[in-house]
């Protein structure tokens, strides 16, 4: 059937496109639970259900999480379900995935008349799904389950709720985003107060508004002030080169600012074609990332805000990406591909073809669909499930502080998938410490005592264990002389202290 007749569809017909789409981006994508951020989400999750795990280090992610209740449904859903929690994760990353194109979906009919624009603009955001955020470490959509996905998909419903007026309703999704996530909730709350402003100016007014940059200094939240870092918080915040606007790369900036010259050239068109949903769409989201570029140089680049640094003000670009795929997908499905399915392979099949290569590549030693139940090739993965399955709740490892930059290891977290305990790392804990500084000098003390890792010998392992109880060790190799290393495989070890 042509392109241009699928707005005939009954309702049940585009749920089924949407979950084809759901399925293609998810198979493009990949699947990596327990990767990157999931070591806070998945150990959260964890240990909700059994609050035996983790007894020494639980504060690498309750600290973090209580601003959140995302580990609090994930582990009522699974108690509810009695499903495994690989199994409700993945449920749950199919159904994010869902949700959020079903909200790209609903603002694209909005924006266009024709079939091809309205899903162009949602098969675009899916393919791209795993496309880089220029300079703030994010995907569109991450390879794993994660709050944001699930706060973005509200916040598209809330952006669908302002443009009906139904302002309660919108306020009500905002607020579950919030506490699902709070910093994108945050920012759609910005968004949605922009496009509020601004759609209430257009009612007024007999011409369209353009709004001043100005006039959004009224939505600005309030700067807080905190107590002054320590230098353990000020190395942690070292090591994210995404918080400073001056190691950002020239195409980080391209990427951060020709998205306001595109938005806007889009409202400005959209405008002249007679397309006020479109228009204003695209105009606030223009204003948008103006408003809050100048809100974060102004906190990154002013050394009496550095506390606020990790509140990442950069990321606001997420939703701006997002909307930007949404219009011009519809706008190159209207104006290029139409109903001619040719053209739709010319452009998506190359597109979809480099996506899943680039993900390849991040995850070389790794199955790309880590399914639960099956077994995995990767060897890092192996001795942590060994570990999982043969070593008590209460155990105490230690790892190379970089283990999860080492070749192979694809940044799979310990911590949340052979569900220990271990002392900080250099890399994701990192990050926890820069959130909560409160850790920052613990997670100092515990890398700076693994330094030099690669060169430890049975007394520097006894060393660690006698400073902070550790009991078990990962290594590289075969082991070390002296300790009895029950697990080994031709990558890593096991060994017990």
């Amino acid at each position: 059937m042509a392109l241009n007749n699928l707005q005939n569809y009954r309702p049940n017909k585009n749920f089924f496109l949407l979950a084809g789409l759901t399925v293609m981006a998810l198979l493009v994508e990949g699947y990596h639970p327990g990767v990157e951020d999931d070591a806070v989400y998945l150990s959260a999750i964890r240990h909700r259900l059994n609050p035996a795990l983790y007894p020494h280090d639980a504060q690498w992610f309750t600290l973090q999480m209580q601003a959140s209740i995302f580990d609090r449904l994930m582990a009522g859903w699974v108690r509810f379900t009695h499903m495994p929690v690989g199994v409700s994760e993945l449920l749950g990353q199919i159904l994010a995935a869902f949700f959020l194109l079903w909200g790209c979906w609903v603002l694209a009919r909005r924006c266009f008349s024709s079939a091809a624009g309205q899903w162009a603009g949602v098969a675009l955001v899916g393919v791209l799904f795993t496309l880089p955020v220029a300079g703030t470490a994010l995907y569109i959509f991450d390879q794993y389950l994660h709050p944001r996905a699930i706060a973005t998909a509200l916040i598209l419903g809330a952006i669908a709720a302002v443009l009906d007026r139904r302002v309660v309703l919108a306020a009500v999704i905002l607020l579950a985003s919030v506490v699902v996530h709070p910093l994108m909730g945050a920012y759609g709350l910005s968004y949605c107060a922009i496009l509020s402003i601004a759609a209430w100016l257009r009612r007024r007014a007999p011409q369209p508004v353009r709004m001043p940059v100005a006039a959004m200094a009224l939505i600005a939240g309030p700067a807080w002030i905190f107590q002054g870092p320590s230098p353990a918080w000020r190395l942690a915040l070292s090591t994210r080169n995404y918080y400073f606007l001056g190691r950002w790369t020239w195409y980080e900036w391209l990427g951060a600012i020709a998205p306001i010259f595109i938005l806007w050239l889009m409202a400005r068109w959209a405008r002249r074609a007679g397309r006020p949903e479109m228009s204003l769409l695209a105009g606030c989201a223009a204003i948008f990332a103006v408003f809050q570029l100048v809100v974060a140089c102004a906190v990154l680049l002013t050394p009496a805000l550095v506390r606020l640094t990790p509140m990442q003000p950069m990321r606001y670009l997420h939703l701006v990406y997002i909307l930007m795929a949404i219009l011009g997908g519809g706008l190159i499905g209207e104006k290029l591909l139409g109903a001619r399915a040719w053209r739709w392979a010319l452009l998506f099949v190359p597109l979809a073809f480099g996506m899943f290569r680039a993900q390849r590549s991040l995850f070389p030693g790794t199955e790309h669909l880590e399914l639960p139940g099956m077994q995995s090739h990767n060897p890092w993965l192996q001795a942590f499930a060994w570990v999982r399955h043969n070593t008590p709740n209460d155990a105490y490892f230690a790892l190379n502080p970089y283990y999860m930059q080492l070749p192979d290891e694809d940044y799979h977290s310990f911590r949340a998938l052979a569900k220990r305990s271990e002392l900080a790392d250099a890399v994701k804990d990192a990050a926890v410490a820069t959130q909560v500084p409160s850790l920052a000098p613990q997670w100092q003390r515990q890398t700076e005592a693994a330094a030099g890792w690669d060169h430890f010998q049975k007394a520097d392992f006894l060393r660690l264990q006698q400073e902070f109880g550790v009991n078990w060790i990962v290594v590289q190799g075969p082991g070390v002389a002296g300790l009895d290393c029950p697990y080994r495989n031709r990558a890593v070890a096991v060994c017990k202290l």
